[in-house]
């Protein structure tokens, strides 16, 4: 029982509730429920029997935790003492090391002390055997003969090179303060011999590079650096190290690997690494770059090319450059852009002049190859042409004669997008390059030529040329028959290409106007040449709108008879008059011409214009007639034809004019009795009472209602 206790009483949260359920649970399983429930004093003696079960495991509880607290007071005692120990222990050790410490200071002290001694004793003593070496080597010398000095031994025995290299650079030395007189042919057996030695170093040093001995070229180098041809032993490294094949079609992908694989071999061999690297880097560049632009560059025959090329190895030696600035080391400030103009000096000097001379070559020679592809010879203007066109129109409209021609050469525009587009990117090319060969000073006079170049060819040359020939090709206004206008794909080519054009100008030029005045003019001048354009195109579509307004009259004129608004018969129709069928195709082709021609402000002020022109056409044609009943049903049904035509306008005032229009003649079908509520309605409100009075004299019964005083009031 109370290990069950104990079970129940160690889960993490004990509830008195649930503990007194659980109990009266277990009471009713121990005897029985309905003898329980009439007998509440066995319930209470099993309660008080629970109670003092738990007061006996409270006890027994109790007992065991002054049982463990006694055994863990002990084993904590225990734990002190044995740190208490612990640290004793380590306070002795502590001292022990500071006095074996001091011992060794005082050791070492003495030590030091005995060997400066030594050192004192023992430096003296080398110097005299080495100078009484140094003199044996004198006296052989002197007792040698120029042609007996591989007799002496040191200096001839290769394993004791290092040795031999020590000694005749001492010898040297010492010779220097030696009278020339006396000792001549000491003097010059030694200099044999220090450039024997000297020579044999680099050789070693030489195939040391070649097996990849870093230790061994080291310790040469250390050697040679008290000797007068320590720069031939970097030349050998260089020469060595640069004499590799280059991979792929040029240097420039190799060089950067060859220095920093060089470098890190610099450092460890050298001891002035940044001059050796420095001398390094200049011998790429002075000789190796050097050399390969010139063979690239030697053909001037094709300039175009030969400006593609240079642009293409200066950015690769700037690039260069850059990358090996990257590298950490301490080289001359700007050494590597000096070494880049340098080599590029003497080609810059004239490539303006190339520029400008190879746009302007490339630019004609585009347009020739145009216009020869279009069998096209060019024409000259004519300064006059406009007012000899008016004058042969007039002639002919008046006699009734055609005197010219109009060529409109099959449709031809003489534009090209595809042409636009390579004189815009070899432009582009050209001010790449001109940004980086120019200078600060040149760089806008040098754009503005350039600039000059490109406006006159492709503006002048080209759109100008073009737009004066669709003038011409554009027929006469009064054509009797339906008039092909070629013009409109002349002006959508023209506007294509000029947004190009100005494309590119917010490309290139655009950014820097704000900080460069002298660019402002090369906008200026292109403002220019585009209102020069702007006019030829607005005289073009004036005349355009003029020749399809013009048709549409002659057609009516002539389709359009009397009887189709004032027929002898009572019969209504609500099909269209002939002469209305006949013109509202060729309005809708000519709307939809225009809409795929122009876009932005310009197509909705050439739509308006055709709008208004047409409606002006189409009331003088209609006040032309008399009308009855069914004629004014023919002519209603005219004009919802023409309002289904100028819908495709979108322009609200065209619209509102073709609706006026069609109440107009609303009154040539209504009752007359009606009139006087036709007129004052919201879409005659606007209009003088004098139009509408005109247009109400076209009805047939017109005397007649004037007669009856229906017109009184309106």
């Amino acid at each position: 029982m109370f290990s069950q206790y104990l079970e129940e009483f160690e889960v993490e949260e004990v509830s008195v509730e649930t503990f007194i359920e659980r109990l009266t649970k277990r009471s009713q399983a121990d005897f029985d429920i309905n003898y329980i429930n009439g007998n509440t004093e066995i319930l209470c003696e099993f309660f008080i029997q629970t109670i003092n079960d738990l007061k006996i495991l409270k006890e027994r509880t109790e007992r065991k935790c002054v049982t463990l607290e006694e055994a863990f007071q002990n084993e904590k005692n225990g734990h002190r003492q044995q740190l208490e120990s612990l640290e004793d222990r380590q306070h002795a050790a502590i001292e022990l090391f500071r006095q074996l410490d001091e011992k060794i200071n005082l050791v070492a002290g003495k030590i030091i002390h005995l060997g400066e001694q030594l050192d004192n004793i023992n430096i003296p003593r080398r110097r005299v055997s080495e100078a009484q070496t140094l003199l044996g080597y004198i006296i052989e010398f002197l007792a040698a003969g120029t042609l007996s000095l591989n007799t002496i031994a040191i200096f001839n025995d290769a394993t004791r090179l290092f040795e031999a290299a020590d000694a005749i650079q001492k010898l040297y030395l010492i010779a220097q303060d030696l009278p020339e007189e006396k000792f001549s042919t000491l003097k010059k057996n030694i200099d044999l011999m220090y450039d024997k030695i000297e020579k044999d170093l680099i050789e070693r040093f030489a195939s040391a590079h070649h097996a990849g001995n870093i230790e061994e070229m080291k310790k040469i180098a250390n050697v040679l650096s008290n000797f007068k041809g320590y720069s031939q032993c970097v030349d050998v490294y260089i020469e060595q190290s640069q004499d590799v094949n280059y991979s792929g079609k040029d240097i420039f992908d190799s060089v950067l690997p060859l220095c920093q694989r060089n470098y890190a071999i610099i450092e460890q061999v050298f001891s002035n690494p940044n001059q050796v690297m420095s001398k390094f880097i200049l011998n790429i560049y002075q000789l190796k770059i050097n050399q390969y632009a010139h063979t690239r560059l030697d053909d001037r025959r094709d300039e175009r090319k030969y400006l593609k090329t240079l642009y293409e190895l200066y950015v690769r030696t700037l690039k260069l450059s850059a990358d090996i600035g990257k590298i950490k080391m301490n080289l001359e400030d700007d050494l590597l852009n000096k070494l880049s103009q340098n080599i590029f000096a003497k080609y810059l000097r004239d490539i303006h002049e190339i520029e400008i001379r190879t746009l302007d070559n490339f630019f004609q020679n585009e347009l020739r190859k145009f216009y020869e592809a279009k069998k096209h010879n060019k024409r000259p203007t004519e300064r006059f042409s406009e007012l000899k066109r008016d004058m042969q129109a007039l002639i002919s409209t008046k006699a009734n004669i055609n005197i010219s021609q109009i060529d409109d050469f099959g449709g031809e525009t003489f534009l090209s997008e595809e042409l636009a587009i390579a004189m815009l990117q070899e432009y582009s090319q050209a001010f790449e390059r001109c940004k980086l060969f120019s200078d600060e000073q040149q760089f806008s006079k040098n754009v503005l030529e350039m600039t000059d170049v490109l406006l006159h060819y492709l503006l002048h040359d080209h759109i100008c040329y073009a737009l004066d020939i669709g003038l011409q090709a554009i027929p006469f206004a009064e054509s009797k028959t339906p008039p092909v206008i070629y013009f409109f794909d002349v002006v959508h080519k023209a506007n294509t290409i000029v947004h190009l054009l100005e494309s590119t100008f917010n490309a290139n030029i655009a950014p820097y106007m704000l900080s460069n005045a002298t660019l402002l003019e090369c906008t200026n001048k292109k403002r220019n040449f585009l209102e020069t354009i702007n006019n030829k195109i607005n005289n073009g579509l004036d005349r355009a709108l003029g020749v399809i307004i013009g048709w549409v009259k002659f057609t009516l004129q002539n389709e359009q008879k009397k009887s189709d608004f004032k027929p002898e018969t009572d019969t209504f129709d609500t099909i269209a008059s002939t002469a209305c069928r006949a013109v509202v195709p060729y309005i809708e082709t000519s709307i939809g011409l225009m809409k795929k021609s122009i876009d932005g402000e310009n197509l909705t002020t050439i739509l308006g214009e055709f709008g208004f022109r047409l409606h002006r056409c189409l009331f003088d044609h209609l006040t032309q007639f008399q009308y009855n009943t069914v004629g004014a049903m023919c002519a209603i049904c005219d004009i919802n034809e023409y309002r289904k035509c100028v819908r495709a306008l979108n322009n609200p005032l065209v619209t509102q004019l073709f609706d006026i229009l069609h109440a107009l003649c609303n009154l040539l079908l209504v009752k007359p009795e009606n009139l006087l509520e036709v007129c004052c309605g919201d879409a005659l409100n606007c209009l003088e009472k004098s139009v509408v009075m005109n247009f109400i004299q076209l009805r047939s019964d017109y005397k007649t209602i004037k007669l009856s005083n229906t017109l009184k009031g309106i």
